[in-house]
């Protein structure tokens, strides 16, 4: 059997190439009453279960990056994401961490010869989170649309990215960068300018990233590991400026997760001495690691360096058990990197991050602290944890869909 997966997560590696696999269209009648149906109580062994990836085009090799172009969706792919994620602060020291993914799925290589605006093969879905630390609390949005009808969609000149009134977009026609980002969400209203930073930068072996032995099997993979950011939360009422450091991290595949492998854990840190650290680790059923796990490490000038599947050592420190079923996920790591003397404790900055959605996760900000070389190492970071909880997570899901 297959497993369809995508990797944020983010994530990365959230997630969720199994989007396909629990949205369908119901094929009858058009207009906003022709609604994409979401299916509770998916099991993680369903929403991995494989599905049939024929016509689709496959990552076989690495390939150079275009842009605007690779800036906008690649519908010849099954799956998609634009996978935001990063820690602020406001003006008065009050610690924020959020994320934003869109994900785009293709139920089909072409879409169905229909005459109609709502026609389309493409669903799209979006995740939002808003961690206030200092509350210790979590708040989280899930939303759902057909890309028809201007719903939902994406498009690289100009660019912009949205599922209804959710978006990143240029700030002007000439380009990506700055970003907007814009999210209402229960009371909270996120809008931030994101600058590009570092990036972006090639994960795998130039951008193509291997994710099991077969052909096909990898994605391309690019992360911009630290963008400059500011703008403003309202939540309780009150407005706070925010500064920080995002990650984005942009990744299209039509690939397959191995029969050996349950979920995956990944790190996406921005270490205090100017560099930052990406690594996936597949889990597998027998407890051994996956060759195919491997990260890279950006040094100050944005040069990387990739990490293979053998550079890097994690060991899980402590456990988190989910309030929803008492699903057990790790919740404190020791990471450590030996040729590059990197030796570093990961922390959540709050101990509840699960996105209760429909295909239940932790996606989460962490904060770092260790040591490189003789001195001391800090930063902050976000790490994304699949796998671990066996139910669809429909309790607690954000508003509907189209």
């Amino acid at each position: 059997m297959n497993r369809t997966v995508s990797f944020g997560l983010l994530a990365g590696l959230v997630a969720l190439l199994a989007v396909a696999v629990w949205i369908v269209v119901d094929g009858v009648g058009d207009g906003p009453d022709a609604r994409t149906h979401v299916r509770a109580g998916l099991s993680a062994a369903e929403a991995l279960a494989g599905s049939d990836t024929a016509g689709f085009a496959r990552a076989m090799a690495p390939r150079p990056f275009e842009f605007p172009r690779d800036h906008g969706p690649h519908p010849d792919y099954r799956t998609e994401w634009w996978y935001l994620t990063g820690n602020l602060e406001s003006d008065g020291g009050r610690p924020f961490g959020f994320q934003l993914t869109f994900f785009r799925s293709a139920l089909s290589p072409t879409a169905p010869d229909r005459p109609s605006a709502w026609n389309t093969n493409q669903l799209w879905m979006a995740h939002f989170a808003l961690t206030d630390i200092e509350a210790g609390s979590h708040i989280v949005g899930e939303r759902f649309a057909r890309g028809a009808a201007g719903l939902a969609g994406g498009q690289a000149e100009p660019f912009r990215v949205w599922l209804h009134d959710w978006e990143i977009r240029g700030l002007d026609d000439s380009g990506a960068f700055p970003m907007v980002l814009e999210v209402e969400q229960e009371g909270v209203e996120l809008r931030l300018e994101l600058d590009e930073g570092k990036g972006p930068v090639p994960q795998g072996i130039d951008g193509w990233s291997q994710k099991g032995p077969e052909p096909g099997n990898a994605s391309y993979y690019l992360s911009w590991t630290r963008m400059p950011t500011r703008g403003h939360v309202t939540i309780g009422g009150d407005r706070h400026t925010l500064r920080g450091n995002a990650w984005m991290d942009r990744e299209w595949s039509t690939s397959a997760l191995g029969e050996a492998n349950t979920g995956w854990d990944w790190f996406s840190l921005q270490l205090d001495d100017g560099r930052e650290v990406m690594f996936f680790e597949l889990r597998r059923d027998d407890g051994e690691p996956d060759p195919m796990n491997h990260g890279s490490l950006v040094g100050v000038d944005g040069e990387a360096r990739r990490l293979g599947a053998g550079d890097v050592t994690l060991e899980v420190l402590d456990r988190w058990e989910s309030p929803v079923d008492g699903a057990l996920y790790p919740a404190r790591w020791r990471m450590q990197i030996p040729d590059e003397e990197l030796d570093l404790t990961i922390t959540p900055r709050v101990a509840d991050q699960e996105m209760v959605v429909s295909f239940r996760y932790w996606e989460g900000a962490v904060t770092v602290d260790g040591t490189s070389g003789s001195g001391p190492v800090g930063g902050l970071g976000y790490v994304e944890l699949t796998g671990y909880a066996e139910d669809g997570g429909t309790r607690g899901a954000g508003s509907g869909s189209e």
